[in-house]
């Protein structure tokens, strides 16, 4: 509380961005965590709460008529521009945020002062919800070709990976501690994912330390450990994420990429993802073109074009799709990096074992996913993210690019994800707020000595306890689509309004088809218990109700025999039929009940209007149409 010399601001107004309505007249609270603005011209009191540590930049504008503007943007794309009546409360209140927005302390992050109320033992079970032993034991590890090892437990090997990694059985330590000296930064060689249909292996590492000439007799040994680890190919990929300019000016600086001559029965290739500087500014200028005021349709697509964004979008999904079909179709194991094996190595190997397998399209399998490839093998989520004071260079959205991503893929299959966008957007909202352990520190090593795992807690079970409202009510579940094989070309690609847009209310749809769909389900789950309900109050009546049978009584019997298809155990034999667009022949959401079909039944005077009704009327009450 140092920081805040002005708690509380009078009079100020927040304009709209997109729309020509009255400013909001308010009072501007600071506290230890938030900004919280409290619009006192609303009918019905309205908050906006802007927690410090998505602060990405503060700025003073130059004075106005209507007093002196202040404008904050936020890391999760959030733009909140006030003005204040006082030059002296509008510096306060700037200098204020400058420094509770950028603490120099590990400590001073908010996930060290969040208190849920929750007790020890809870706590401790949080972090131990996802244990990535179980994740490897699902694709049959240890077997005769790959092991868990704990060579690295005292981080003599890499320092910037986990304490157990999984390596070729046939690689022993003397190969290992060879090929670590030979890899930037100790990276060396480790598995991601084995695809137990054809023993095919994703492995992940840095750039070897080869300048123009320099080899490695351990590297080599490594990487022929690999390959024979698949007996079913004779050969392997190594692909280098980087453009291969960029690869080229490694190897004058004594790093570089494998020369296919000292490795047998390797094929080379680089897939060109751009730098993070590169992809830095490119979403720098992808923001600009969100803050147009009223830009023309040219205006819009051009700076959508000149930013490049969707451009190094495609460019990391190319690479993640080639991985799969690598593995899939031609039975080859893969080694990927890219300089240091935690950015772009990070980003396409997790999207090619999202395409592989349907567990990581689940709530605990991408869950897996992020902690397997992200936060265990060492992506430095501070510096990307600007956790705390430090160098601007370090900054770079590439955790952002891989969740936008996984939305392109959820655009192009909607019935083959548990989850929804706002689960998505949870994710990224908590990799920047802090408030949660998980994503501090750059790797396992710097985690363990800021004493993350006693001292804060874990984002999944919170995420859990949401995960009605962040469900996708169109997930077929787990059998009806195994690989994933998007399509890549330009035309597939959107822009995501539903991120870079997302807190400007009047860009969205006026009605969304999903938010009508999980009300539908909620309002379907209300009249079940509501006939559960009554149904046991019927044996206190007095004598039997006219007609013998209650009809009330079947529907219940037939709403609870129509369960949500959410698991693998609810399909049984063959999947239907695909359509191009994920959806199936003949498939029925599982919102339309028994339940619904025998209300629909009783108003057939509204026959002319059944097919616009599919489950409940939804309409707005007294002719009000409702704004999201």
């Amino acid at each position: 509380m140092e920081h805040i010399t002005t708690p509380k601001v009078e009079n100020v107004k927040l304009l709209d961005r997109y729309t020509n309505r009255k400013a909001a007249n308010g009072t501007l609270y600071l506290t230890a965590t938030h900004l919280i603005y409290v619009d006192a011209s609303a009918e019905v009191r309205k908050e906006t709460w802007i927690l410090h540590h998505h602060i990405a930049t503060v700025e003073k504008l130059p004075l106005t008529t209507a007093g002196y503007p202040l404008l904050i943007h936020c890391k999760n794309f959030h733009v909140a521009h006030f003005v204040i009546g006082q030059e002296r409360d509008c510096h306060e209140v700037y200098t204020s945020l400058l420094k509770l927005s950028q603490p120099v302390k590990p400590e001073e992050l908010y996930a060290f002062s969040y208190n849920p109320k929750m007790s020890k033992e809870n706590r401790e079970i949080g972090w131990k919800l996802i244990d990535l032993r179980v994740d490897y034991q699902r694709m049959g590890i240890p077997n005769d070709y790959w092991e868990i090892t704990d060579l690295n437990k005292d981080y003599e090997v890499c320092n910037t990976y986990p304490p157990e990694i999984v390596v070729p059985r046939a690689a022993n330590k003397a190969v290992v501690i060879g090929s670590s000296r030979f890899r930037s930064r100790g990276r060396i060689p480790v598995l991601s994912y084995l695809y137990k249909e054809n023993n095919a292996a994703i492995c992940r590492c840095s750039q070897p330390l080869s300048g123009f000439s320099a080899r490695c007799l351990e590297d080599e040994q490594m990487l022929q450990a690999i390959r024979e680890a698949n007996p079913g190919s004779p050969f392997m990929y190594v692909v280098d994420t980087r453009p291969k300019l960029n690869a080229m000016a490694n190897r004058a600086a004594g790093k570089g990429y494998e020369n296919e001559d000292n490795y047998d029965n390797i094929r080379f290739k680089f897939i060109g993802i751009e730098n993070i500087h590169v992809m830095r500014n490119s979403l720098q200028k992808l923001l600009e073109v969100c803050e147009m005021k009223s830009p023309s349709m040219s205006d819009f697509l051009t700076g959508l074009e000149n930013s490049g964004w969707l451009r190094h979008i495609k460019a990391v999904m190319d690479a993640s799709v080639f991985l799969a079909k690598a593995v899939k179709d031609e039975k080859a194991s893969v080694l990927v990096h890219c300089s240091d094996g935690w950015d772009r190595t990070a980003q396409v190997c997790s999207l090619a074992s999202l395409l592989l397998d349907p567990f990581y399209r689940t709530f605990k399998g991408f869950m897996v996913l992020i902690e397997k490839e992200w936060i265990a093998m060492g992506h430095k989520f501070s510096h990307r993210c600007s956790h705390l004071d430090g160098d601007p260079k370090e900054v770079s959205p590439v955790f952002t690019q891989f969740v936008e991503c996984v939305w392109q893929l959820m655009q192009q299959f909607p019935c083959t994800f548990e989850f929804n966008e706002r689960f998505l957007l949870e994710i990224h909202d908590h990799v920047y707020s802090c408030q949660f352990g998980n994503f501090l520190g750059t790797c396992h090593k710097e985690r363990e000595e800021l004493r993350i795992f006693e001292k804060t807690h874990s984002l999944w079970p919170f995420l859990l306890q949401k995960k009605q409202e962040l469900r996708n009510p169109l997930y077929r579940g787990f059998t009806a689509y195994k690989e994933l094989q998007p399509n890549t070309l330009p035309f597939s690609f959107q822009f995501w309004c539903g991120m870079y847009n997302r807190f400007d209310k009047g860009m969205h749809p006026k009605q969304r088809v999903l938010e009508h769909l999980l009300s539908c389900m909620s309002q379907k789950v209300q009249l079940e218990d509501s006939a559960s309900e009554l149904e046991n109050k019927l044996p206190f009546l007095d004598g039997p109700l006219p007609g013998d049978t209650c009809s009330l009584s079947r529907v219940g019997n037939a709403a609870s025999k129509t369960p949500m298809l959410n698991t693998p155990q609810d399909y049984e034999g063959d999947p239907p039929p695909g359509l191009s667009n994920g959806a199936s022949a003949g498939y029925i959401p599982d919102t339309m009940s028994a339940v619904d079909q025998k209300h629909k039944e009783n108003l057939s005077h509204h026959q002319d209007h059944s097919a616009a009704v599919a489950v409940v009327d939804s309409r707005p009450k007294d002719g009000q149409q409702q704004h999201h």
